[in-house]
């Protein structure tokens, strides 16, 4: 019988930013490495394979060290909501709109996690709104709301509505993973409990593709040889046990926020990989995102360093 330990200590806050510059380098790039993706396999065949692959990756780890067991019962609605949440919907929402969106504009839309962390941080979580978090969170939203720009695609477009409002429907998703992160008093630590997320996920996805995408023929390429190899124990086991890390250490608004990091990133790599143009919108918001990640560290640091 599995007795918990009491509440492990989070990653101190050095750790904690490290993780979110990987995180954001990893996932960044990973935008067009998944469009590439879905020219050879259905997005929700991709998802299940993700989720698969980082499952056996963490149980693996696990395994080796040593710590491969049942989550205790308090850490059980943490682990349901994290793999259906953060790991399944979002994917599943992710990777359809990949379907009918560019990588670029999809990693912008699927970011927009910090409007609703946001007021429900303070509201629920009593984290309080200083005027350079809010003026952090302005600047970001302002450039996210600038390359988002809805005057650049056909609002007539079933399929751009649809792939626009399953990414918007990701970012909330995550949402409601970081606010519950926050508030969730852990008996395991993140990643004793990060293989049982990745299995919940590959619950939900695997007969969801089965249902779905049985007669779409997977191509077995060297590209999505190359792109499962680096989804599976990369931008899935490592990123996903590193974000609910990071969610753990630092408030639920810096995270939020400082992840915009990865819009700005997925656009970048997606110029760089699949020729997307560069427009004055999307330099315009990169701009503003960026100097809102700037505020919002400055204003984590002062505290700080104040104590």
């Amino acid at each position: 019988m599995y007795a918990p330990a009491p509440e492990p200590t989070p990653v101190n806050h050095r750790t904690a930013a490290i993780l979110l510059v990987l995180v954001v380098l990893v996932w960044g790039f990973n935008w067009p490495v998944m469009k590439l993706a879905l020219r050879d396999i259905g997005p929700i065949s991709f998802a299940a394979t993700r989720m698969v692959l980082g499952a056996l990756c963490l149980f693996a780890l696990a395994a080796w060290r040593g710590r491969l067991r049942l989550p205790s019962r308090p850490d059980w609605p943490i682990v349901v909501s994290v793999g259906l949440f953060q790991m399944g919907l979002y994917l599943l929402f992710v990777n359809i709109g990949l379907g009918f969106v560019p990588a670029g504009r999809s990693s912008i839309l699927a970011y927009t996690t910090p409007i609703w962390v946001v007021p429900a941080a303070a509201l629920l979580l009593g984290e309080r709104l200083s005027g350079a978090r809010l003026a952090g969170f302005a600047l970001g939203m302002a450039g996210v709301a600038v390359m988002f720009n809805p005057l650049a695609f056909d609002w007539r477009d079933p399929d751009v509505l649809l792939g626009n409002g399953l990414l918007m429907a990701a970012a909330l998703a995550w949402a409601v993973q970081i606010i519950q992160v926050k508030n969730h008093r852990w008996h395991g630590s993140p990643l004793d409990l990060a293989p049982w997320q990745f299995a919940v996920a590959s619950a939900m996805l695997v007969p969801l593709a089965v249902l779905f995408e049985h007669d779409r023929p997977i191509e077995l390429t060297g590209r999505l040889l190359a792109v499962v190899a680096y989804n599976g124990p990369l931008a899935s086991a490592f990123c996903f046990w590193a974000v609910v890390s990071v969610n753990r250490a630092l408030p639920a608004i810096t995270t939020s926020l400082a992840m915009l990091g990865v819009p700005v990133a997925g656009v970048l790599f997606s110029v760089l990989l699949l020729g997307e143009p560069v427009s004055a919108t999307n330099l315009a918001g990169l701009a503003l995102i960026g100097a809102g990640l700037w505020v919002l560290a400055g204003a984590d640091r002062r505290p700080r360093q104040a104590s």
